[in-house]
Parts: structure tokens; sequence; C-alpha cells
């Protein structure tokens, strides 16, 4: 158990580092994109592309990780007048319709994955499905962050954020 613990912990910080080192070349990309065009007035071929590919992968992975350190948006101020037993079922509830959300996620996302295979972007001549391959992935995540979290299994890794100490 503790091995396929590693593993999974591995794969989440692969997940999480990738993530952010695309929003970071986003960054570097966007800002050498807007210098040379006021300056140069020059774009690099297939700039915006790449820009949109790491734009949705980002927003993707970020919906996983915002359900992994559970930053959905909550109405606290209504459950709070709850009774604690009402409370616990409304979570698992909460859990079971993430899961579903990640359930969609899968079967769609790979869906369009492979609907949209056959097409290529147009100025990178990538394939069409890099846009949508991210939405099975997030959905396998989401799928086992809500499992765990149904189980009463922590999954948050950064508890500073969100007010959570």
């Amino acid at each position: 158990m503790k091995t396929l613990k590693k593993v999974v912990l591995a794969i989440d910080s692969f997940l999480e580092t990738a993530t952010l080192i695309g929003l970071l070349a986003m960054i570097i990309i966007v800002t050498v994109q807007v210098f040379t065009r006021k300056v140069f007035s020059y774009v690099f071929h297939g700039s915006e592309e790449i820009t949109m590919l790491l734009m949705v992968w980002f927003s993707f992975l970020g919906i996983a990780f915002g359900f992994r350190e559970k930053l959905h948006m909550g109405i606290d101020t209504f459950t709070a007048k709850l009774p604690g037993p009402f409370n616990l079922v409304l979570d698992k509830i909460i859990y079971a319709a993430i899961f579903a959300f990640g359930v969609y996620l899968i079967y769609y996302g790979w869906s369009f994955t492979k609907i949209m295979h056959e097409s290529e972007l147009p100025a990178t001549g990538l394939p069409n499905s890099l846009l949508y391959a991210v939405m099975p992935i997030t959905g396998i995540l989401v799928c086992i962050y809500s499992f765990l979290q149904f189980a009463g299994i922590d999954t948050r890794r950064h508890k500073s954020i969100g007010g959570h100490e």
C-alpha cells in the first residue's frame, strides 16, 4: 500500500510541477510575444497556439488540483447552521457529484480527443486533439480525489492554502 501511495504522489507531484512549468512558459511566451510585436512588429509563428494549449492544460489541471485542495466553492455560512450529521451526509453527496463530474470529463473528453485527432492546429500543425487530451486526465484526477475524500482521506497537500490550517 505504501508503494502505491508513493507512485500516486509521484504522479501527482509530476503533474503539479508540469502545470506550474506550463504556467511559467505561458508567461514567458506572452511577454516575449508582446515585446516583439510592439518593438519589432514581429510575432513568432505559432506562439498564440502554444499559449492557448498551455492555458487549456493549466486551466483543466487547475480544476483537478482545486478539488484536491478542497478549494471548490462552498456556502459555509449556510451549512454552518446545519447539524453535524447532516453536513457529513451533504459532504458525501458533494463528493459523489464531483466524482460524477470526473466521469463526465473522462467520457466526453476521450470522445472529443478521438474526434479531434484527425484535424490539425493551423499554425503549428500539432493535432487538435492536444487541446482535448487534458479532459480525461483531469477527469481521472477528479475521480481519484473525490473517491479519496469520500472515503475520509485528506487529499490536501498544501494545507495553508484557502484558509485550511
